[in-house]
């Protein structure tokens, strides 16, 4: 734990360095990068990609994953939240699976299995950790996935005539101005957010054509217009057939519009213009909240200039602010550098093509840009193409240094780094005109308001989060003790005290798999309360929409070879698909070794609780005032501590002693002491006395009806991805149907100083077209990915068979 904490914040100490390091900077503009500065250097942004084997999936068959962690600044691997959090969601935002993933080593990979009650249609893949939660959902990983169902009728939705489009406007900058020409960028697309093509025109208020347009690419693209007399303008867009009729944003009589163009000579120039008074005017970029680049020069005759170096820019998305000569920003944009730092792929099979049960070795190389070998860690997943199951165009590459820092849906995010020609730079302004958004407000750095965090980030282990009330008063129970224990082998108990509001923080360690978590307060001494234990999933939701998936004739050959293959491997390879790792946790108590242990069946069996603990337990005393029993701890030079020690049962505390007392002693196996004080969080306990029962019942005593009972899900174990061997010929020649569609899953393909890998697996029954998906990054945030693709033919049996 320390050293997670050690690692967060020496990398927000490090940026904010490299922040107050820019120099020089006008005098003017201190204050506002000072506080810049401040307000994001507890902020630290974690992203997330997810690397999912297949992009459809079948009901009944298991969805594999590895999940990537990556600081939001320098993209590089990040070793901070060891807890992400999975889940898909139907277009309801109504979440149909749910995981908990444990992160070593700034990566995490898991699989959920899917189950038959799961209709067909797309559904959203998203992930999150914990900290992630204190910003914005849109700022969560996600991803469409379609899942098939051929067990159960899609879902009949009612046609409508209507289609809705999305059309949006953008004046570059930010407003239209009065006698000012301006760039306006705009975005035509359907309901589903796909791109359209189209012929429009702007006109005045006396329908005169001022301007006319039509998209580039995906829907988007830009005109220059300027508006005169602060008029009303309107966009009139022809899309199939239909016309449409759009109000243009208001236009202002006074105030500045800003032009970023590219130059050739690996510049920008920046001009705003104005109708206002002569003036300083600033500009003010950064990347990612890393202050890049502050400048200042004077607005004469309604017009001022910046000359930028790209090489000071960062790579991705940078946003450009113009400040005018009251420092209040009025202008502002993205623009978009591709990365110059990527993770060359290959991977080469060893044949173009095979038959069934044969072979396949595949040669993984990684290279830097340069062409220098790298040391990356990888995923490689092999699957069979059909008409359900398509190439995702969603990498990792084009994810962070894009997707992740635009809102909303990106069109094939693929085609801004496949090209560097003028189209597709043209295309990616288009894009950073019109998909822009930050997570800022100026007013807030301003005020030099400082954020709030609900949600920390779990260093350690899943955080489980409770809230306390007070029964008769029906409200927050305020510096309350509260303990959480797993009953089991492993005694695993955690301590909290309430804070103001009532809230309650376990934070937990290693507790994988589902199990009973037991919650209650030393009912002694606290007894009018009561336990809520939150969802440590989040409530938040980004605004997405799917298509309906219409499952057409042409899709029906698909679904009955995947359902047929799905039911194969189900009956066959069941035991198979349902080993998991171990995760190799930490097995020992809570408080560690133990000062004395005492194994109950090598002393004499007494009859009652009470003559064990006075016969042959050297650490207790004894006493029954009132009827009630009490102990104390002795130590080991006789002192006598004041207050009754802990006492668990399967690592469940009692409060009550005279429970304790009534068990049954031939019920439990062992007795730990620890007699001395130990703090157990925020608790002080003088001692600890841990029975542990042979059946795992609690020796039979019954649980406090106080405590909070509940089932709950831990870290997932990690199932073993099944692959046979056919190695032998008699293996090749088994009669076992193999109709596996995912030949291959690996969420750790870790290529050595020399860049390379080598992988192999072994065809299934089915032919057809497969492909293979490797992506991954390195330690210095080198991220690429690749694809490949391989025909596997009936073999010449099943020819003549035929």
């Amino acid at each position: 734990m320390m050293k997670a904490r050690i690692t967060f914040f020496a990398l927000v100490s490090l940026v904010a360095c490299h922040a107050l390091g820019q120099q020089p900077v006008p005098a003017e503009m201190a204050p506002i990068q000072k506080n810049f500065n401040d307000y994001n250097i507890n902020s630290l942004q974690e992203k997330l990609f997810v690397h999912t084997n297949k992009n459809s999936c079948t009901a009944g068959e298991l969805l594999w994953f590895k999940i990537y962690n990556v600081d939001g600044i320098y993209l590089r691997p990040l070793n901070v939240s060891k807890v992400v959090y999975v889940e898909i969601l139907d277009d309801n935002q109504t979440p149909v699976l749910q995981t908990k993933i444990a992160m070593k080593d700034n990566g995490g990979d898991g699989s959920l299995f899917i189950p038959l009650t799961v209709p067909t249609g797309y559904y959203t893949l998203r992930a999150y950790t914990n900290w992630m939660k204190n910003f914005s959902p849109d700022y969560y990983f996600s991803k469409k996935i379609s899942i098939i169902n051929p067990l159960k009728s899609p879902e009949a939705v009612a046609k409508t005539n209507s289609t809705e489009y999305d059309i949006q406007f953008f004046p570059e900058g930010g407003e239209l101005v009065n006698g000012l020409a301006s760039v306006v960028g705009f975005k035509a697309a359907d309901e589903w957010g796909k791109g359209l093509n189209f012929k429009g025109a702007i006109l005045n208020e006396k329908n005169d054509t001022v301007a006319t347009f039509s998209p580039l690419k995906f829907g988007l693209g830009h005109f220059i217009f300027k508006p005169e007399n602060s008029g009303i303008y309107h966009a009139v867009i022809k899309i199939g057939g239909k016309e449409i009729q759009k109000k243009l944003p208001v236009v202002y009589a006074s105030g500045y519009v800003m032009n970023l163009t590219e130059n050739g000579s690996g510049t920008l120039s920046v001009k705003v213009n104005s109708n206002l008074r002569k003036e300083n005017i600033y500009l003010f970029a950064q990347t990612r909240n890393v202050v890049k680049l502050i400048e200042t020069t004077v607005c004469d005759n309604g017009i001022a200039n910046f000359t930028i170096d790209k090489n000071k820019l960062g790579d991705g998305i940078s946003q450009i602010t113009i400040f005018n000569g009251e420092r209040s920003p009025v202008c502002e944009r993205l623009y978009f550098k591709r990365p110059q730092k990527q993770l060359m792929l290959s991977a080469e099979t060893n044949a173009g093509g095979y038959v069934p049960r044969k072979k396949v070795d595949i040669a993984v190389t990684a290279k830097t840009q340069n062409g220098t070998p790298a040391a990356a860690d990888l995923s490689l997943s092999v699957y069979r193409l059909d008409s359900m199951q398509y190439d995702d165009k969603m990498n990792i590459l084009n994810y962070l240094w894009l997707s992740a820092d635009l809102k909303g849906t990106i069109e094939s995010p693929e085609y801004y780094f496949n090209s560097s020609d003028a189209t597709s730079q043209e295309a990616a302004d288009n894009l950073m005109l019109t998909q822009g958004w930050r997570s800022f407000t100026w007013k807030d750095v301003f005020e030099n308001k400082p954020r709030s965090f609900t949600f920390l980030p779990e260093f350690n282990g899943p955080i489980i989060n409770g809230k306390i009330i007070n029964q008769l008063t029906q409200k927050p129970a305020k510096d309350v003790f509260a303990f959480l224990g797993i009953p089991g082998k492993s005694v695993q108990l955690y301590a909290s005290k309430s804070d103001s509001l009532g809230r309650l923080i376990f934070n937990m360690k290693a507790f994988y798999g589902p199990s009973e978590i037991i919650a209650e307060t030393n009912t002694e001494i606290d007894t009018n309360y009561h336990i809520d234990i939150l969802s440590p999933f989040s409530e938040q939701f980004a605004k997405v929409a799917f298509p309906h998936l219409d499952v057409t004739p042409a899709m029906e050959t698909s679904f009955e070879d995947q359902s047929l293959a799905m039911q194969v491997q189900n009956i066959y390879n069941a035991p198979l698909l349902k080993q998991f790792n171990d995760p190799q946790a930490d097995s020992g108590a809570f408080y560690g070794e133990p000062a004395k242990t005492y194994l109950l069946d090598n002393y004499t069996r007494f009859t009652t609780i009470e003559e064990i603990m006075r016969e042959y337990v050297r650490e207790v005393n004894i006493g029954h005032p009132h009827d009630q029993f009490r102990i104390k701890v002795i130590d080991g030079v006789g002192f006598l501590s004041e207050n009754d020690p802990m006492v668990l049962v399967d690592g469940i505390p009692f409060f009550k002693m005279n429970k304790i007392f009534a068990i049954d002693p031939l019920k439990l196996r062992k007795l730990e002491v620890v007699p001395y004080t130990y703090y157990l969080g925020p608790s002080t306990e003088q001692g600890i006395f841990s029975f542990t029962s042979y059946k795992g019942d609690f020796g039979g005593a019954e649980i406090d009806p106080h405590a909070v009972v509940i089932d709950y899900e831990g870290l997932q174990l990690q199932r073993q991805f099944y692959t046979p061997e056919y190695d032998t010929e008699q293996k090749a020649d088994s009669r076992t149907p193999d109709f596996r569609t995912a030949l291959y899953w690996s969420p750790s393909v870790v290529t050595g100083a020399d860049g390379t890998k080598n992988i192999s697996f072994y065809t299934s029954d089915l032919p057809g077209k497969y492909i293979g998906v490797i992506q991954g990054i390195t330690k210095n945030g080198e991220a690429g990915s690749q694809t490949f693709t391989f025909e596997v033919k009936p073999s010449l049996s099943a020819q003549t068979n035929k």
